[in-house]
């Protein structure tokens, strides 16, 4: 089974049923008030500082920000998000 499938149902779950924060902004914002349990940036994610985070999980998406955004589900580019709270995904396993 390829990543790409996993990380699509997981992020899937993980939107539907738990809280997740969308865009560089709100995932910082996340981060430093210690509410982020990892976050996803896409492969051309602007953010240096979001790529190379060492206080959360971080996964590297191997699509863009507009791969990121449909596989959201959201009609905007998503360079990077932040999960809040899992759900009933098993996202943090990645």
């Amino acid at each position: 089974m390829s990543e790409e499938i996993d990380i699509s149902k997981a992020l899937k779950a993980a939107i539907n049923t738990g809280k997740v924060e969308f865009g560089i902004d709100q995932t910082e914002k996340a981060i430093k008030a210690g509410k982020a349990q990892m976050i996803v940036v896409s492969a051309n994610c602007p953010s240096a500082a979001l790529v190379s985070n060492k206080d959360v999980k971080v996964h590297v998406y191997s699509g863009n920000n507009m791969e990121l955004g449909a596989l959201c589900g959201k009609p905007f580019s998503v360079s990077a998000l932040a999960i809040i709270d899992k759900g009933t995904s098993n996202i943090l396993t990645l």
